[in-house]
């Protein structure tokens, strides 16, 4: 028999059993950092821009001196100069002047905004008719708008976002410290397992686990050490999963966690270290084990591919998360639920769905199916959970989906 934590406790204990890797960290060149996980917080050294700049193709000038000009009545201002490209604005603004500038293009000294070209015009004899007023700072970046000296641009923790590449080449860091890829261990166990590549006979079924987790485990920036499928030969499968948590800083064990005859993985768990838990009151992935050998997490999952997925992005994730001393951030959105879903009282329940829009509305349509069928996970769009304490959710209610495409 099976004594349930509640997902809630699952992860408490994760926090608790498990501690950030010492001695975790490498530097690696900025193209490469891609998907990696921040070391330490990322702080500049200098201002970005490092000179005020203009947003827009127009002239600088000192607001007050168009203040109340209009298409009837512009004002006209004498062209001091033009700022080229790639320069500096080697001078200073004259009060009643103005001076050409390009987008991107320096501001000079004395200027305080910059009027888009389609609201002049050059009269061609060294004057320039300006139509419509700016207020100060219109159409420009001051020095140090962007980045200053000691602002944290990133902090410890994230998954680094091509967005986040270009911050830290605005900023001159061309190095970058980042947390060492975790390797983790996938084995999956199993008389009836064969390769994907063989055709199954009588009894037989692909193994599916090894190529979904091998998955999971690389877009999570994890290095993955397949040992193949084990037969339930417990001695043979002991001495894979030993030599797998030397090898490994986590090990997945998919298959024989329940409670059967043949179900090893809970004993094979606890003789490599400690037993910390056995059972999940969610469905599906119930029979889970948790255990800890080296300071590793040694997790057996259920064989069934939906709950071991769920599983994995439930629980295993956020504990390479929790040694990777990472954000585990997770993209959720509000939708309309196309048709009511009953759930088993007393256990987290969770279902994937499809995403549409429909009249405007955003219907999460929930794709029916048992634990051990893969399709109910192909083509997904994410999921909803129904919580221990609720008989289900009727038709056209908001829902809070978890948004895995992409993943």
């Amino acid at each position: 028999m099976l004594h349930v934590k509640t997902p809630e406790e699952v992860l408490t204990l994760i926090e608790q059993e498990f501690i950030p890797l010492k001695e975790n960290v490498e530097t690696i060149p900025l193209s490469g950092a891609i998907g990696r996980v921040l070391a330490e917080d990322i702080t500049a050294r200098e201002y970005v821009p490092d000179f005020d700049r203009s947003t827009v193709d127009g002239y600088a000038i000192r607001a007050r001196d168009a203040f109340g000009c209009s298409d009837a009545i512009p004002a006209i201002l004498p062209l001091e100069g033009e700022v080229v490209m790639g320069e500096g604005a080697e001078f200073e603004l004259q009060p009643g002047t103005c001076c050409a500038v390009p987008t991107g293009g320096a501001i000079p000294k004395g200027a305080d905004c910059v009027v888009m070209i389609e609201y002049t015009e050059d009269y061609g004899d060294g004057t320039i008719g300006i139509s419509k007023s700016a207020a100060p700072g219109q159409n420009m970046i001051f020095r140090g708008d962007d980045v200053y000296p000691g602002k944290v641009v990133l902090k410890k923790g994230r998954v680094l976002g091509s967005q986040d590449i270009g911050a830290l080449a605005a900023i001159g860091c061309v190095w970058v410290p980042v947390i060492k890829k975790l390797t983790v261990g996938v084995i999956s166990t199993g008389d009836e397992l064969i390769p994907p590549e063989e055709i199954p006979g009588p009894g037989q079924i692909r193994d599916v686990n090894s190529p979904m987790l091998e998955a999971m485990l690389t877009a999570f920036g994890t290095e993955v050490k397949n040992y193949g499928i084990i037969k339930d030969n417990e001695a043979l499968l002991a001495s894979v999963v030993k030599t797998a948590v030397s090898e490994c800083d986590a090990v997945l064990l998919s298959g024989g966690s329940s409670v059967g005859v043949k179900d090893a993985s809970c004993r094979i768990i606890e003789s490599m270290g400690s037993l910390l838990m056995h059972g999940i009151a969610i469905k599906p992935g119930k029979p889970t084990i948790l255990g800890k050998a080296q300071n590793k997490p040694l997790v057996g999952l259920p064989g069934h591919p939906v709950a071991a997925y769920f599983v994995t992005k439930l629980f295993v994730l956020p504990s390479l998360g929790r040694l990777m001393d990472r954000d585990m951030n997770s993209y959720t959105v509000t939708a309309k639920i196309s048709e009511s879903v009953g759930a088993n009282h007393g256990r987290a329940q969770y279902h994937c769905v499809h995403l549409n829009k429909r009249d405007g509305e955003l219907i999460a349509s929930p794709i029916r199916g048992k634990s051990g069928l893969i399709t109910t996970l192909a083509g997904t769009d994410g999921y909803f959970c129904i919580s221990r304490d609720c008989e289900g959710i009727p038709q056209g209610a908001e829902i809070q989906v978890t948004v895995t495409l992409g993943d």
